[in-house]
């Protein structure tokens, strides 16, 4: 850091910029120092999310505010000797103190300074100029021409409204509690309503599958129009949960949304294995979590980092995840590396093995919910979130409504596309390693692939990440197991002894993965390098 007094100052490249980008606002507008004013006016071009939804939340324009701040921030700040006593290129104390807090907040972590930490410190300020501003500015109707409430007398000013309040991190809304912002809930984040308009179309998908079945049409067909309509059942079934998690209270919400957000797809796999496609499901096992890992991080980079030179996000939470995450999959590959370790060992042998190792999973997948809505939440807290009370939030008899249909129409439309796997295998000539690793996942995970595209191109990475890293630990650590308790309850012998190009394919993706995300920055052609895997596992396993 080159800026006068903060040489030393450990921070990410974001934050870097950010500071060097005040600086240079202070020089380019000729102040002598690096005011509070200059910081805000960084973040805001940043598209720093907090501070860019205290904007919205306090009716403030973006372009009036910058305007206004570069103005105020002219004025020498007061000091021991008076004003105008700090020399050029020095920070105003207002803004060191924002600065230094920022850098404890970052120490606390073992982190460097990322630019949440700079967003935190300026909003929780008492002197924070958006407050200001703010009252100045007016409120909405103000701006409108509406007048401020009250008698004035002549000469007198007249009586201004309370400056709005500036939303805390603690007091912002959000439509998810503390639990439910968890590495594994975050997986299942629900579509909001800007994001969610493509499923409508979607829906046209379930007459046409239905129709085509009922008058004996062609299996591919049907396959075809069944696949379309899970993808938007499948996100209406994420929505509904969150929304019925929203209003269950913190503990039993968390618990909902993390155990429930992965529905679609168990149902998928449920249907499948009671018709006897075991390879079928075990493929759609290891896909899901490649999918999460290589495919939708891969354009969660990408999106983010159009127009960023550095996507930066917590590297405690992301060091937390990939551990988790190597955990699940070691558990996942063990009866694999038994089973190739001892071939002569009786076959039932991997059953009792998968189904030992589907328990500790499972105990695993229980102690981890205690450690992020509990124990450990601020952790994984993403602070990003939707107001429960806003258009987009639903009573809970419409919720439990619309979850019920969904699941249901899930359940429908998956009996036809397993029904029509075998004939699809025959015509197309693919195999059904192919069709659970590359196609299914992507059929059950296409709401959350469009969710963590849109965050990530938003700018706000942490939640991103949590989606990929997230969900491919939930599938691991609770959909395996418990479809191991199903294969039991159905009669099916689901093992967890997996091929050997699904066992390396996990492997390499979980260490490339983490390898990339460790470090707590990415770029978008991390992103390529990710979906370059995600093709040469699909090139390879149209081959199998």
């Amino acid at each position: 850091m080159t800026i006068p007094g903060l040489v030393g100052l450990a921070t990410t490249a974001g934050a870097s910029e950010c500071l060097e980008r005040a600086q240079s606002l202070a020089n380019d507008t000729s102040h002598r120092v690096l005011a509070l004013e200059h910081l805000l006016v960084a973040l805001i071009e940043a598209e720093e999310a907090a501070v860019i939804d205290s904007l919205k939340a306090n009716g403030l324009e973006r372009t009036a505010i910058t305007t206004q701040l570069l103005k105020a921030g002219g004025r020498p700040p007061r000091g021991r000797g008076g004003r105008g006593k700090i020399e050029p290129g020095s920070v105003s104390p207002a803004a060191r103190k924002a600065i230094g807090d920022a850098s404890r907040a970052a120490q606390e972590r073992g982190e460097r300074v990322g630019l949440g930490d700079l967003a935190n410190a300026v909003l929780h300020l008492k002197s924070n100029p958006l407050t200001r501003l703010g009252a100045s500015s007016g409120s909405p109707r103000e701006r409108a021409g509406g007048r401020t409430k009250g008698p004035t007398r002549p000469g007198a000013p007249a009586r201004q409204r309370k400056p709005p309040r500036i939303p805390s991190e603690k007091s912002r809304p959000s439509s998810r509690s503390p639990s439910v912002s968890s590495n594994v809930v975050a997986a299942k984040q629900a579509m909001t309503p800007e994001g969610g308009f493509w499923r409508f179309p979607l829906l046209l998908a379930i007459p046409a599958s239905m129709a085509i079945s009922v008058l004996g049409g062609p299996e591919s067909l049907i396959f075809l129009t069944a696949a379309v309509a899970i993808i938007p059942l499948a996100g209406f079934m994420g929505q509904a949960t969150e929304q019925v998690a929203n209003r269950s209270g913190p503990a039993l919400g968390g618990f909902l949304n993390a155990t429930f957000g992965n529905a679609a797809e168990l149902i998928i796999a449920v249907v499948a294995l009671r018709a006897g496609l075991v390879d079928l499901v075990k493929a759609s096992i290891t896909g899901s979590i490649l999918g999460n890992l290589l495919l939708i991080l891969g354009l969660s980079f990408i999106a983010g980092g159009i127009g960023r030179p550095v996507l930066t996000f917590s590297r405690t939470a992301a060091g937390m995840s990939a551990g988790m995450l190597a955990l699940a999959v070691t558990g996942l590959v063990f009866p694999a590396l038994f089973q190739a370790t001892h071939s002569g060992a009786d076959p039932q042998t991997a059953l009792y093995l998968s189904e030992a190792v589907a328990l500790i999973l499972a105990v695993t997948y229980a102690l981890s919910l205690v450690f992020s809505f509990r124990t450990h939440r601020r952790l994984f807290s993403t602070g990003h979130g939707q107001d429960a009370g806003t258009p987009g939030g639903w009573s809970m008899g419409k919720a439990l409504g619309v979850l019920l249909i969904a699941t249901v129409g899930v359940a429908v439309e998956s009996e036809m596309l397993v029904h029509s796997v075998e004939s699809v295998t025959e015509s197309f000539g693919l195999s059904q390693a192919f069709l659970g690793l590359i196609v299914i996942p992507i059929i059950g995970n296409a709401a959350e692939h469009s969710t963590a595209v849109l965050v990530a191109r938003k700018g706000k990475m942490d939640l991103a990440l949590q989606i990929a890293l997230g969900s491919s630990t939930q599938v691991a650590l609770f959909v395996a197991p418990l479809l191991v308790l199903i294969g039991v309850l159905v009669g099916q012998e689901m093992t967890l002894v997996f091929t050997s190009f699904e066992v390396m394919a996990l492997g390499l993706a979980t260490i490339i993965t983490s390898i990339l995300t460790l470090d707590g920055e990415a770029n978008w052609f991390e992103g390529v390098q990710l979906l370059a895997v995600f093709a040469l596992v699909a090139v390879a396993a149209y081959f199998v």
